[in-house]
């Protein structure tokens, strides 16, 4: 993987990270596009947490007053309002936890990177975004305990690439009634401990080692700053466009993608 290369998907995966639109699957559509060899597993797994932890730091940018507000209240070991949302922020991760913890490599195994798989599922992310459209709650609520388990299934679910996680977890909340003006800074917190978890025990195994990836350290740090800067864009637009309620126009673009990847992979 060339520097030029690595700025390209760092862009495409900072982008769609925050869009509901798959960021893995564009990975996958970019690197095939570009030539980029990701049938190599350790570097296709490398370079996308590398990626994956540039958003984690575009989210905590962005969302930097919100999370130091919630570490201040939390500290205080008070059953308050920042603390409850901590909670939630807990029992959504218990899903992606146990998934990530007990069937990782199961996982890792049974969802490949073909380009045609990632097109059928880019159709199914499709058709949950246009429910979002069609199908409305009579009434909104504030985010629950109950909705935070809800919404961390939709994530555990959002593992295949094509699986849109962002657009998973927004649509579900908004299908149970959840009010929107809380979804996008939800959906975007509580996928902090799962990438930076991840990325600190590849970091452990010495899963960035570019000898054994076939990368260099140029290229992984192009891509991370790419996805950084791309991720600030996506996720103030994303915040937008979820108060708007406009998840719909996602959904024909998801749609279009997938059908060229499936006929393109053919």
């Amino acid at each position: 993987m060339s520097i030029i290369d690595a700025i390209i998907l760092g862009i495409v995966q900072g982008l769609t990270e925050f869009l509901p639109v798959s960021s893995s699957g564009h990975l996958t559509i970019g690197g095939y596009l570009l030539g980029v060899d990701f049938t190599n597993g350790d570097q296709n797994l490398a370079f996308g947490i590398v990626v994956h932890a540039a958003t984690v730091m575009a989210t905590i940018t962005v969302f930097f007053s919100e999370i130091k507000k919630l570490l201040l209240g939390t500290l205080k070991f008070q059953y308050n309002s920042e603390t409850q949302y901590v909670l939630k922020i807990a029992l959504s991760l218990i899903p992606i936890m146990i998934v990530g913890l007990c069937f990782k490599d199961f996982v890792e195994s049974l969802f490949g990177n073909s380009v045609m798989f990632v097109g059928i599922m880019l159709l199914v992310t499709a058709s949950l975004l246009f429910f979002t459209h069609f199908f409305k709650p009579k009434k909104t609520h504030q985010l629950g305990y109950k909705d935070a388990i809800i919404i961390g299934l939709a994530q555990a679910m959002a593992i295949p690439p094509g699986i849109s996680r962002s657009g998973s977890t927004i649509a579900v909340g908004m299908l149970i009634g959840v009010e929107k003006s809380q979804l996008a800074k939800f959906s975007f917190l509580m996928v902090l401990v799962p990438i930076l978890g991840e990325a600190f025990l590849q970091l452990l195994d010495g899963g960035f080692s570019p000898a054994q990836l076939g990368i260099s350290t140029p290229a992984l740090i192009a891509g991370f700053v790419a996805a950084y800067f791309a991720g600030l864009v996506a996720c103030k637009i994303m915040i937008n466009l979820v108060q708007r309620g406009k998840l719909y126009y996602f959904a024909i673009y998801c749609a279009i993608v997938g059908l060229v990847a499936i006929f393109a992979s053919l």
